[in-house]
């Protein structure tokens, strides 16, 4: 089996050629990247775009003689599988027990080729190991599905263990603790194992933000999941001083400032994946407040098809991203997807030929071929400061995380107008804000016009759980309300999560965004110049074909993607 595969995963290629998945110029492309940076053929493959990871894993399936796993077929796994395994081993080479039987294991990997992994595993179980493959994704979720209850027990013990110690810190000595006293409850097992739980639960519920929240009676521990909080547990108050300063002494804070804001930042290994947390401290009346925003440092996977873009806009997306120059801004909450978009594009349009230079803040992701720089405003590398650095850098291609202030927006627009692609995000409602913010920020029309070819506002919505989804036919008013008019008799359906325990009891799983993409043409230029109103503009786009963010979330409720509900939370926020 192993001497085989190597040889035939060479033969990929031709057989995705063979089955009109791909074109001889895109394989010789993508193997022309392949030599440059070492990245798998097929993962270059999915990440140009051109064939969907599902397609590639049923191709390699077929060609390797083994099964593919969908996401839906992991909820046979038998809950005992987990014995056999341990769960960091399942994380660290991303490899689950499917199904178990006398002789054999039945691995589902994402890298049927890790014949480390492969050895690793049938020396722990003693059983054969049977490959089969699957998404990356999908591994992690029945990982995270399958060992859920294991985790569940052990938060239930050290629960039940911390209800027996009899540390106790009284309200009214809060301006006095005893740093001995704080420091013993520290170092406890209980306490340790509390932390560590409540940072890796967090992790495999896709969580984004952990909120470590003093109230008046109890200490309250809440994760915002596809951009909602939610409640998990609630430890007593009186460890709460000892769980706060566990987290501080994590991320090299002062345990004895408490009046003052602090900031920090650590890593954690989570199988084969790193996370870096970036951790913020505030007083409050009821004592500190902490929120660790979890950045995953692995590199970048996400394709622009997967981002939610209609056939439309990817297709203005992909004329513009290839300009030789320009400037492309990206506007939305903090929150709405903006970097992940970026990154997406960035990953698309990388090449060996290219000279792609980025400065951020936080470096969300990590990305092959690609220059990243992290901004330090400690010691003055500001976003403005960084990009005069990198114009002597001969670049290509510039990303700047964001236009915040006059001086940058000046450079970066400077920088496109001599030649360079840019790419940067800014807080605007909607897409033709974003012309009238640079204006408002001392930018000259004429430079605003010259300058930015296209602007795209986006927001992200909750998926519908896949689990749970159910059809449900909506009323007319609702119907007329959303502008959709149909005959009498014909039925429309709409979709909805009843809530279960895969999506706890939400009725949403993962994200998506909606967009809206505004081409700055002649059309639009000219407004600008004679200082047309924002409504103007718009209507003008909207007549030359512009979809609102309303526009392109109903799509996506008429899709089953979402609901009406989500879009009417996320898309009329701040308009």
């Amino acid at each position: 089996m192993s001497k085989s595969y190597r040889q035939e995963y060479e033969l990929l290629g031709n057989l995705l050629i063979q089955d009109n998945l791909i074109t001889k110029a895109q394989l010789e492309e993508a193997y022309y990247k392949h030599k440059h940076t070492g990245e798998r053929l097929g993962d270059i493959l999915v990440n140009m775009g051109v064939i969907l990871e599902e397609n590639l894993l049923k191709t390699l399936a077929k060609q390797l003689n083994i099964d593919y796993i969908a996401g839906d077929n992991f909820q046979q796994i038998n809950p005992d599988n987990a014995s056999f395994i341990p769960e960091s081993i399942a994380r660290k080479y991303l490899a689950l027990p499917f199904h178990v039987d006398e002789r054999s294991i039945f691995l589902a990997m994402s890298d049927p080729f890790d014949l480390v992994a492969i050895d690793d595993i049938q020396k722990l179980v003693g059983k054969e190991i049977r490959p089969l493959i699957a998404k990356k994704r999908d591994i992690e979720d029945a990982i995270n599905l399958l060992y859920k209850k294991q985790e569940e027990n052990q938060i239930l013990e050290v629960l039940r263990d911390l209800h027996d110690q009899q540390f106790e810190i009284k309200k009214e000595e809060e301006e006095k603790i005893d740093l001995d006293l704080l420091k013993k409850q520290i170092d406890d097992a209980p306490i340790v194992k509390l932390v560590d739980y409540i940072i890796s639960n967090a992790v495999s519920k896709r969580a984004s933000d952990i909120h470590i929240e003093p109230t008046e009676k109890e200490l309250l521990i809440r994760y915002r999941i596809d951009g909602v909080l939610h409640k998990i547990i609630s430890p007593s108050k009186q460890w709460q001083s000892a769980i706060i300063c566990r987290v501080k002494i994590l991320s090299n804070l002062d345990i004895a400032e408490r009046r003052m804001p602090q900031d920090g930042r650590f890593t954690i290994r989570y199988g084969q994946r790193e996370i870096d947390l970036r951790v913020s401290t505030i007083p409050t009346i009821f004592g500190e407040k902490i929120v660790l925003r979890l950045l995953e440092k692995s590199s970048f996977n996400f394709s622009l098809e997967e981002l939610g873009l209609d056939s439309n806009q990817l297709k203005i997306f992909k004329h513009h991203m290839y300009l030789p120059y320009g400037m492309i801004l990206l506007t939305g909450p903090t929150g709405s997807g903006k970097s992940t978009t970026l990154y997406s594009i960035l990953s698309r349009i990388r090449s060996p030929e290219q000279n792609i230079i980025t400065i951020e803040d936080p470096v969300e992701y990590q990305v092959n071929g690609i220059n990243q720089i992290q901004a330090n405003f400690k010691i003055g590398l500001t976003f403005a400061n960084g990009l005069r650095s990198i114009l002597r850098q001969d670049p290509d291609i510039i990303m700047v995380g964001e236009v915040r202030d006059l001086e940058t927006a000046e450079i970066a627009i400077r920088s496109a107008l001599t030649g360079h692609l840019v790419f940067s995000t800014l807080h605007t409602n909607d897409a033709v804000g974003t012309l009238i913010r640079l204006i408002n920020m001392g930018i000259e029309p004429f430079l605003v016009c010259n300058s930015l070819t296209l602007a795209v506002a986006q927001r992200l919505v909750r998926r519908i759980c896949h689990h749970c989804k159910e059809a449900y036919t909506p009323g007319n008013s609702c119907l007329e309300n959303l502008g959709l008019r149909t005959d009498h008799n014909e039925q429309v359906l709409f979709y909805r999560g009843r809530g279960c325990k895969e999506c706890n009891n939400t009725g949403y799983f993962g994200r998506v965004g909606i967009f809206e993409i505004l081409e700055v043409n002649q059309t639009i230029r000219n407004l600008v110049l004679q200082n047309a109103l924002p409504e103007i503009i718009k209507r003008k786009a909207l007549d030359n074909g512009m979809t609102t963010l309303m526009e392109s979330g109903i799509h996506k409720v008429i899709q089953g993607i979402t609901t009406l509900e989500e879009i009417l939370r996320t898309a009329t926020e701040g308009e």
